[in-house]
């Protein structure tokens, strides 16, 4: 599966090969782009099964595999968690209103790598409250990618995500974290969300993982229903989500999961 030239630290992480990106950002662009392609068809009426089928014929269109159908008895090309939704919303006959908000995750193989991405999308008119929620999830996301270089810690990730969060008065899930990826779909780290800096594993480059932040309008607390998938915060407060996945270069990152037509956050563009 691996090189045997890579190495993996005493955590556990696997430090890749330079010419390992070049694979992790073909897989990050396929799938970034469907989530750019799928835009058009969220919209008031629509259900998230509808989305989903949509989704699983672009998987197939790029050449690429769906990460998620079969994984774990998962059936689906994509979650998709509407409001509450924290994350792993199963798509089915769900019928999107005007205002709902919504996270779409889609993992795809290309060339035996990974790639792995959400982001948030909008049914309708974006609601004030949820507009600041998602700008404040999406900043957090990017103020943990700033913290991703060589000699800092997974500590100082998460603890930027946290700070950042919590001075907009709001809450970061605890329970669900980012993961390692490359050749396998989770790996060795854990990326929390929340945290202290100094902390954890020291980043050292060729380290590729996902930062996704959850963050609630309300308490941090969730709980998963009887499907054993879908997670939703016990509050009922509104939830959102955003994902890169990225690799630690000697200077800083690569992001491998940008969007192609700069439309990662649905008031831009």
């Amino acid at each position: 599966m691996y090189d045997k030239s890579t190495r993996v630290t005493r955590e556990g992480i696997r430090i890749h090969n330079p010419e390992d990106s070049a694979g992790m950002l073909k897989a990050g662009q396929v799938a970034a782009q469907i989530l750019d392609d799928i835009i058009e068809h969220v919209f008031p009426g629509q259900t998230t099964g509808e989305i989903d089928r949509l989704i699983t014929e672009m998987v197939a269109q790029h050449g690429a595999t769906s990460a998620t159908i079969g994984y774990r008895g998962y059936q689906h090309a994509s979650c998709i968690s509407v409001n509450h939704v924290v994350c792993h919303g199963i798509p089915g006959a769900k019928t999107l209103k005007d205002g709902d908000i919504l996270n779409i995750d889609v993992t795809v193989i290309v060339d035996g790598w990974y790639g792995d991405t959400s982001r948030m999308y909008v049914a309708g008119k974006l609601p004030r409250k949820a507009e600041r929620l998602l700008q404040v999830t999406h900043d957090s996301l990017m103020l943990g990618i700033e913290a991703v270089k060589p000699g800092n810690t997974f500590g100082d990730i998460g603890y930027a995500i946290q700070s950042f969060v919590e001075a907009q008065r709001m809450s970061v899930v605890r329970d669900f974290c980012g993961h390692g990826l490359g050749r396998v779909f989770h790996a060795p780290p854990n990326v929390l969300h929340y945290g202290r800096p100094g902390r954890e594993a020291v980043l050292e480059e060729g380290m590729f993982f996902t930062i996704e932040p959850m963050v609630n309008l309300g308490r941090p607390e969730t709980k998963v229903l009887a499907d054993d998938w879908t997670a939703v915060t016990r509050d009922k407060s509104l939830s959102a989500q955003y994902e890169h996945s990225i690799g630690v270069t000697a200077d800083g990152c690569e992001i491998f999961t940008l969007s192609p037509a700069g439309k990662f956050h649905p008031t831009w563009g």
